[in-house]
């Protein structure tokens, strides 16, 4: 099988297996809308952000070693899940300081709405950052040693239990933020269970014996991941703590409403980068490697660009369609959201070049020039236009890191970026954004969104038809 024939299958793996299970989850939407409320959405998406981060953390982002050497097979897998896993129970231990910490920063700032509802869920928060963890490096762990089909089922399982424990104590027993987060803590339990006992996880953890070595290789990759991970959720979550701050809660959920459909293209740039990191390690000592990275972002680029305009067509009926009454307007903030999530998918794709080149540190480097833009720009845009001021923000903050990974990366792997193609695409876009802002005539903002649609598909249509061959064909030299 050539190299884009098995990036393929293990993208359509992993998509049938997440795509699946996200599409469940936008379902329930409104439901969850209209059991939490604005200000219920907003403080539960707020709870979850904290979480994320306390996570990466506590756990000195250990998965990103785990996938990284669990791939590759210079390294002992018993060794990599071993030192993964307790690092990952030692840092749960340590997550416990953020119940303490949180108590002393509300008597700090007893006027802030979020630290009074952090403190409110702390221990539950650290109770989710606990299953969350454990369940994370396992599941990274799977995919790791080859067994992507079981990743990908345990996905769809992850989601089908958290719907079902939703439904038993979100609506029958209206448990509110406290149904929302144990349900999420209970699917995340049975997929421990699952994937312990179907890969038999325990047969690769040792008690003793660890190399003191390959410890030492693992925390040197991942431990930058840290600041890293923290300037991408500076950038992807300050938002809606700083408009929660500055404009309130209500406005909070809003914003996360209107983000919702636009993650449908963070989906599969998802899916397709756990693939193509897969193959980016594999393939990272190939003499064609420049070439096979400069096939594979043309291709990537094209359909992320495909994607994006066809939500600009969809966006208002989705949201008209499966969002509560109250969440209506929140059509109207998605075209920067949209475009913001495009650069997050390129910046994305530039990153995979330090996974595989272990460059981690400077990964961490980019990541920080993008969240110091993105607050300083949020300070200022939020207070000038609230929710449309957070999501230009985010959107010049993910241009920047974008070009600045670009030019970075150029040193370690030659991509050609099609940048003409690339202008020309994201002009289109910003056509239909500025569409979705000022045309309120029903008819002419379908037909000017539909026609822009086309002309998208039409130009990117070169770059599929290159990508079904290559998948096609035998053997690829390039």
């Amino acid at each position: 099988m050539n190299r884009y024939k098995t990036l393929a299958a293990n993208t359509v793996i992993l998509g049938l297996g997440q795509f699946g299970s996200k599409l469940l989850v936008f379902l329930m939407m409104g439901f969850y809308q209209a059991a939490l409320g604005k200000q219920g959405y907003g403080e539960v998406n707020n709870i979850v952000d904290t979480a994320t981060l306390i996570m990466a953390l506590a756990t000195l982002s250990v998965g990103e070693s785990i996938i990284r050497f669990g791939i590759d097979t210079a390294y002992d897998n018993r060794q990599v899940f071993s030192i993964g896993i307790d690092i990952t129970f030692a840092g749960v231990a340590a997550s416990t300081l953020f119940v303490p910490l949180i108590y002393m920063f509300g008597g700090l700032f007893p006027d802030s709405t979020v630290f009074t509802l952090l403190r409110e869920y702390s221990w539950l928060t650290i109770l989710y950052v606990t299953t969350g963890s454990v369940k994370s490096s396992c599941a990274l762990f799977v995919r790791s040693i080859g067994h992507v089909k079981l990743y990908a089922v345990d996905g769809i399982l992850t989601t089908v239990m958290n719907i079902v424990f939703n439904v038993i104590l979100l609506f029958t027993f209206r448990l509110g933020n406290l149904g929302y987060l144990l349900s999420v803590i209970l699917a995340d339990v049975c997929s421990i269970v699952f994937l312990s006992f179907t890969a038999k996880l325990w047969s690769y953890y040792t008690f003793k014996g660890l190399d003191r070595a390959m410890i030492g290789v693992m925390l040197r990759f991942c431990i930058p991941m840290i600041p890293t991970t923290i300037m991408w959720w500076i950038i992807n979550v300050s938002d809606s703590f700083m408009i929660s701050e500055m404009i309130g809660m209500e406005s909070s959920g809003i914003y996360k409403a209107a983000s919702r459909f636009p993650s449908m293209i963070s989906i599969f740039s998802g899916i397709f980068s756990q693939a193509w990191n897969m193959s980016a390690i594999s393939e990272n000592n190939s003499r064609t490697i420049a070439k096979f990275y400069t096939n594979v972002f043309d291709i990537f680029q094209s359909t992320v660009y495909v994607i994006a305009a066809a939500l600009f067509v969809a966006i208002k009926p989705l949201i008209l369609l499966i969002y509560d009454e109250a969440f209506y307007d929140a059509y109207l903030a998605t075209p920067f959201i949209i475009m913001s999530v495009v650069f997050t998918c390129f910046s994305t794709f530039m990153g995979s070049v330090y996974v595989a080149s272990k460059q981690s540190v400077r990964s961490m480097v980019t990541a920080a020039i993008g969240a110091g833009v993105n607050i300083i720009l949020n300070i200022i845009m939020i207070n000038l236009w609230g929710i449309y001021g957070a999501t230009f923000a985010s959107f010049l903050s993910f241009i920047i890191i974008f070009a600045v990974r670009a030019a970075d990366t150029h040193r370690i792997v030659y991509m050609d970026l099609r940048l003409p193609k690339m202008g020309f695409n994201v002009l289109i876009l910003l056509a239909m954004g500025t569409v979705i802002f000022n045309v309120k005539n029903d008819v002419m903002f379908y037909t000017a969104l539909i026609g822009l649609f086309v002309i998208i598909l039409a130009f990117n249509f070169k770059a599929g038809l290159r990508a079904v061959r290559m998948i096609m064909k035998k053997e690829v030299t390039e």
